[in-house]
């Protein structure tokens, strides 16, 4: 859904998909909402905070038109919508740009649909939660008594809906079949979960990782308790009680609807991309106008209550926005299915959604009875993630916070020292033939010694900077020029875990050797190295030794051997080049389908025989060094290559790509 794959465009395709607690914690206490959360994030007071604009249709009409149009111009994106509401009533909304550019078409907030991505869960969650009310669900109860197949057991534990609405579900990461190219190709809930079921990498309600496949679940779920199809079943309970005309999660759109769908662009000035089929349908296919998502942001800010419907009742609303355990204090958590947003002292829940085109955020700004929806209809060219800053910019224009005092700990440099080292996302691919996206997207935090702080790979300020982070309380650990934190703890076996701002994944150190980045990339860099150089030398050697009339002296089982090991040589290239083309297909997220199960197993196969041939060229070195007529030079270079061989089957057994099991 959101942040952190083979290359990094393919994560951001895969994750911005839609594009992150105890187990059986008790349901949290129905309270006023304007409580805090936490003591350690207390509200700002009135007292003490900055005077800011008073939230008015004029001056967040006056705000948005001078900052919208300079920003989708300068990141050259097609058109974007931005919809704010206060004490229960819409407060303003407006379209910037086209939704089709070709024909000019303007953006209505009121009609034109544009497809959210993962905030599609939080109607999915609300689904959830109308069920619990009925008694038909329980949050701590195992998820198998409502399934029509069974997760396998694993770590002692069942997974809960719980676990699933707060993300800690312990599946790996999953891409297969997300996206898909028809209408054609869409299989019912029940049968897509069956098929793809992901491996379980950590024990539920432990390690927070994103999940699409387990808010399709829940999905599943809800139909099956309701005995209605998950698209009637939230138009009956969530639409037409709070009369979204133009929303729905049928793919393809209803012919009604048809007419009123934004294009979707990677670049405004670029040609529309086709209408994306979402597999993962209650995860992340929902279109819908601006408008018609503030009835639903009204709703949770008057705790289920729109106009005279109530789609939950005020204690389940609040028991959904409610902060869940298993965070740590000074840092934003899960809710159930929202998440938390702290900024500039003010505790916002909401979520983010993606698709390849459109880019979303809701934010509910629960102590103002204030929310924000914004959306694009491509991501254009922007350095910085616009959604973050227009959120940014909005909450210092509304709601300021005083400034900070927090003085930089006497510990600095030796906590700073102690964090330092290679981390892995939680939310990732470990088990199957993506596992290597894991290693090329690893992020190493370290120490800069001039003022203590740290930095964390990937994360940049709005100068393009690295971004410092200041020790502000023990282990925590705060931008220098913004909110954003990062507070490390370790987990029950010891190993540091680090919590960011996303509270639906983690990341954790990685502790394994031969799993780190740079010891991955120093043995295939030399293995490919070496091979390379043996298939590019090959012709030009021959060509030297026919120019001075220098035959290859080496008996015949020698040429064999040598003849073998640049065919296996061969042969890892190919399977090189293999991959590259499957990965070429990442850049099209429905290109990561069954349709390709085939070809990937002919390339694992070619894999296997390179570990045969990893025999051949330790052999064929080993007999080099016994003959006694072979250069010394020619002798090592054959070590190397049978070491370079050696290197690049562990590298793709090590990473899961002979793994046959293509449920990735």
């Amino acid at each position: 859904m959101r942040k952190s794959i083979v290359p990094r465009m393919f994560w951001l395709a895969c994750a911005a998909a839609f594009g992150c607690v105890a187990l059986f914690a008790q349901a949290p206490k129905a309270t006023d909402r304007k409580a805090p959360a936490t003591p350690s994030k207390t509200a700002v007071s009135g007292d003490t905070s900055p005077a800011g604009h008073d939230l008015t249709a004029d001056d967040v009409g006056a705000f948005l038109d001078g900052l919208m149009p300079q920003e989708i111009q300068h990141a050259d994106i097609a058109g974007a919508v931005v919809a704010v509401v206060k004490d229960g009533k819409l407060l303003f909304a407006r379209g910037y740009g086209y939704s089709d550019v070709a024909k000019k078409t303007p953006v209505s907030p009121e009609t034109t649909l544009f497809r959210p991505g993962s905030i599609s869960k939080l109607f999915t969650w609300t689904a959830v939660m109308q069920q619990v009310e009925l008694g038909k669900l329980d949050l701590d109860r195992d998820v198998n008594d409502y399934l029509d197949f069974k997760i396998p057991p694993a770590f002692g534990k069942p997974i809960t809906l719980r676990n699933i609405m707060t993300h800690s579900t312990g599946f790996e990461e999953t891409a297969k079949d997300l996206f898909v190219g028809a209408e054609s190709d869409l299989r019912p809930n029940g049968e897509y979960l069956q098929v793809h079921m992901p491996a379980r990498i950590f024990p539920p309600g432990t390690t927070p990782a994103y999940s699409n496949y387990a808010t399709t679940m829940a999905a599943y779920i809800v139909e099956r308790v309701s005995g209605q199809n998950f698209n009637d079943y939230v138009e009956e309970h969530i639409f037409k009680p709070l009369n979204m005309k133009y929303a729905t999660f049928r793919q393809p759109l209803p012919e009604a609807l048809k007419p009123f769908m934004s294009d979707g662009y990677i670049l405004g000035s670029g040609e529309p991309k086709p209408y994306e089929f979402v597999q993962v349908a209650p995860a992340g296919s929902l279109a819908a106008s601006a408008v018609d998502m503030t009835h639903f942001m009204i709703a949770h800010l008057q705790n289920g209550r729109y106009g005279d419907a109530q789609i939950l009742k005020p204690e389940t609303a609040i028991q959904m926005h409610a902060r869940q355990d298993g965070w740590p204090p000074s840092m934003n958590a899960m809710c159930l299915g929202f998440y938390e947003q702290w900024r500039d002292g003010h505790r916002s829940i909401g979520h983010g959604g993606d698709t390849v085109s459109f880019h979303s955020n809701l934010h509910l700004i629960l102590d103002a009875n204030a929310g924000l929806f914004v959306s694009y209809n491509s991501p254009g060219r922007a350095e910085i993630d616009p959604r973050g800053l227009l959120f940014e910019k909005f909450m210092e224009r509304y709601f300021p916070a005083p400034p900070k005092n927090e003085p930089t700990l006497a510990t600095a440099a030796e906590d700073a020292a102690s964090v330092a080292g290679t981390y892995e996302v939680s939310r990732r691919f470990e088990t199957n033939v993506l596992s290597l996206t894991t290693v090329l997207g690893e992020t190493k935090v370290t120490v800069n010694p001039k003022d203590n702080t740290i930095s964390m790979g990937g994360t940049k300020g709005l100068n393009q900077q690295p971004r410092h982070f200041r020790e502000i309380a023990p282990m925590v650990f705060r931008a220098v020029d913004g909110d954003e934190k990062v507070a490390f703890v370790n987990d029950a076996t010891g190993r540091r875990v680090a919590y960011i701002d996303y509270p639906f994944m983690v990341y954790q150190q990685v502790n394994n050797t031969f799993d780190k980045q740079s010891v991955n990339y120093f043995i295939i860099g030399f293995s490919l190295t070496v091979i390379a150089l043996t298939l590019l030398l090959w012709p030009i050697g021959a060509m030297i030794r026919k120019h001075y009339g220098r035959p290859l002296t080496l008996d015949a089982g020698a040429r064999r051997l040598r003849m073998l090991v640049r065919l296996v040589s061969i042969g890892i290239v190919a399977f090189v080049v293999g991959l590259l083309l499957f990965v070429s297909r990442t850049n099209n997220p429905s290109g990561l389908s069954e349709r390709g199960d085939f070809g990937l197993h002919l390339l694992q196969v070619l894999g296997l025989l390179t570990g045969l041939g990893a025999l051949v060229a330790i052999y064929n070195s080993l007999k080099s060094w016994g003959d006694g007529g072979q250069w010394f030079w020619n002798k090592l270079w054959n070590t190397f290559l049978a070491l370079g061989c050696v290197g690049f089957f562990w590298f793709i057994y090590h990473w899961h790509l002979l793994n046959f099991h293509l449920n990735y």
